[in-house]
């Protein structure tokens, strides 16, 4: 169906909200929220507007509408938009104005997360890793030196926003406060004042303002504060009533809320593909809407955490997050109606009355084929190119957000003063890499140390040799008490029983390079059945280029099927993290806006550990995330 002919279908349905001022605020009398006199339960879900591309913002939007939702829930990504201290970018991917209007356009309320602090597995929870250039910064508290930076965002943020109020005849009903902040370790009321007063000042009195926390006493304690409406959030798989009892210590009138029912879950690197059954978020959702509750399902539509974007956890050990974001969601990755949205339409149709006319499809999906990569180079062999500002000299390693790198890999060398003939422990017992090394001698692969796994290997090597380690941000930990989560080499290493010092240290700037065309691929068209190797190319990081063509370009997913662990781009585009040795990821999701008709399409790798012996990758018309481990 045609976006206009689908647009004049809501228009005739009564489905664009209207642009007339108007007033939203909690009945305290009536246990409910009031929209504009009369009492108003919401039925929302989540999106990110970071981890869809902007072509599909009005496809997912529409579906989510169809689904019988009558708002989204959307979190503000401080550090997607502020890369550099003071420099703010709020154009194509960043248009958080057109987001805003496109949901308003497509009849859709919004409950609106500026954060500062949005976890969402987002790389350091949303939060610009800049600030740990200040090695002492208390996040998430009263500390002089986060509150001015939050200061410096919000003034250019919340002016931004407050057009967009439902008073002032825009879509946004509400504004959260932090986030989850009563699972965090300061508990710093102070702070939640400052944000409190921070909104108020930008957005004015008038303007609804809400907390979420989990559904435990001791999380709300330190999350709430007067003047602001605590909200829950719990699972499919928790006690409804219990839940409510905790929110009702906090707020003994006023609406019940769950501000993020659990209908899917996320993915780790190593992990099972997460799965919730489709009966147990609708006998949820059905209990909650019976019982009035207003509620936002969390996701319904996951997304992909392209580039470097991905965050991880830390539970007993460093977990990073999936460059998937799909989450089990309603709407999958790629923004495909699953059984999920069809069975929460039905439930929701027994509470409202829901759009009628048909969901729209799903995106066409197509299958470019094999595509033949031919060998670039060892990533060594380009470090000019790759560091053209060449290397800091140091005694003891320097992070990458002291060299000012915050994303991707930087190279660490040293010099080999004693010889290790015979194989000599290289490594730290004090957990100093963050997050992986891929180590080298003379520019042959030794291993990889990794964090919490792999402390220490083996090396051999000569006095005077090269000694290399590449270190890998795999993604900051984004909730819990370890986010200051320096990455790089945060201590010192020792061969055998010699401390290494004088490092040389070369930030890399791989993104800028491959967005430039480099490295030129040497073949046009895919080419089918290649000849095997009579053995695999030598292990290390190594950069791989193909092409093919895509006339008509549509969704596809890349496979890289018998790699280990690398990055992947599109005609410059970073795709993300492939990592198919670990899993359960194995295809990486491709939207039609990345790819060109005029021109062969570059797909671009860097391999990490060991390519296959013959490298290759397939294009897909499918995802593949449910491989066992």
């Amino acid at each position: 169906m045609g976006l206009n002919i689908w647009m004049l279908l809501v228009l005739v349905s009564g489905g664009a909200t209207s642009s007339e001022p108007g007033t939203f605020a909690v009945d305290y009398e009536r246990n409910c929220f009031s929209k504009n006199g009369s009492c108003f339960q919401y039925v929302s879900g989540s999106i990110h507007y970071f981890r869809v591309p902007p072509i599909y913002w009005q496809d997912r939007l529409q579906k989510m509408y169809m689904a019988g939702l009558n708002a989204i829930q959307m979190y503000v990504a401080w550090n997607f938009h502020e890369l550099t201290p003071g420099v703010f970018d709020f154009s194509g991917w960043r248009d958080v104005d057109q987001f805003l209007h496109l949901a308003q356009d497509t009849g859709l309320l919004v409950i609106l997360r500026p954060g500062p602090y949005i976890c969402a597995e987002w790389d350091l929870g949303g939060l610009p890793a800049w600030l740990l250039q200040n090695s002492s910064i208390s996040l998430r508290s009263s500390d002089p030196g986060y509150l001015a930076a939050v200061d410096r965002w919000f003034e250019v943020l919340l002016p931004r926003i407050k057009p967009f109020l439902y008073h002032n005849g825009g879509p946004i009903i509400s504004v959260q406060v932090e986030n989850e902040y009563g699972s965090y370790y300061t508990c710093d009321y102070d702070y939640l004042r400052h944000l409190q007063h921070l909104v108020h000042t930008h957005l004015g009195e008038q303007v609804l303002l809400f907390t979420t926390d989990g559904n435990r006493l001791h999380e709300l304690r330190c999350g709430t504060m007067q003047g602001m409406y605590a909200t829950v959030d719990f699972g499919t798989g928790e006690d409804i009533t219990a839940s409510f009892e905790v929110q009702r210590q906090f707020e003994p009138s006023g609406p019940l809320v769950n501000s993020e029912l659990y209908v899917g879950w996320l993915d780790y690197w190593g992990v099972e593909h997460s799965v919730v059954p489709v009966g147990n978020v609708t006998r949820s959702l059905h209990q909650l809407l019976e019982l009035g509750a207003s509620v936002n399902m969390y996701m319904f539509e996951g997304g992909t955490n392209f580039g470097y974007w991905n965050g991880a956890d830390y539970n007993s050990k460093y977990r990073p997050i999936t460059t998937s974001y799909d989450y089990d969601a309603p709407l999958s990755e790629a923004g495909d109606p699953r059984e999920k949205l069809h069975a929460l339409r039905s439930v929701i149709a027994q509470f409202r009355e829901v759009p009628v006319g048909p969901m729209p499809p799903p995106t066409t999906k197509f299958a470019y084929g094999q595509v033949t990569l031919t060998k670039a180079g060892p990533l060594l062999d380009f470090l000019s190119d790759l560091s053209p500002e060449g290397a800091t000299n140091s005694t003891y390693p320097l992070t990458f957000e002291e060299m000012h790198q915050y994303f991707g890999l930087m190279l660490y060398r040293t010099v080999m003063l004693g010889g290790a003939e015979t194989p000599t422990p290289l490594g730290s017992p004090h957990n100093v890499v963050h997050d992986r090394a891929y180590v080298l001698v003379n520019g042959v692969y030794q291993g990889v140390l990794e964090r919490d796994t792999v402390l220490r290997i083996n090396i051999t090597g000569r006095a005077g040799d090269s000694l290399d380690l590449l270190l890998e941000n795999c993604g900051r930990i984004n909730f819990g008490s370890c986010m200051a989560d320096h990455k790089g080499l945060v201590g010192n290493l020792s061969l055998g029983t010699t401390d290494l010092r004088d490092w040389r240290i070369f930030p890399l700037a791989i993104d800028r390079l491959v967005a430039s065309g480099w490295p030129h691929p040497v073949s046009g068209e895919p080419v089918s059945g290649p000849s095997p190797e009579p053995n695999p190319p030598p292990p290390g990081p190594t950069f791989y280029s193909g092409t093919f063509s895509s006339p008509e370009p549509l969704d596809t997913f890349i496979w890289l099927q018998g790699w280990i662990k690398g990055q992947v781009w599109m005609n410059g585009f970073n795709l993300g993290r492939y990592w198919p040795a670990r899993g359960p990821q194995q295809t990486l999701y491709v939207p039609r806006s990345v790819l060109t008709a005029d021109r062969p399409n570059v797909v671009t790798v860097l391999e990490l550990e060991q390519a296959p012996a013959v490298p290759t990758a397939q294009l897909v018309d499918h995802v593949i995330i449910t491989a066992q481990i």
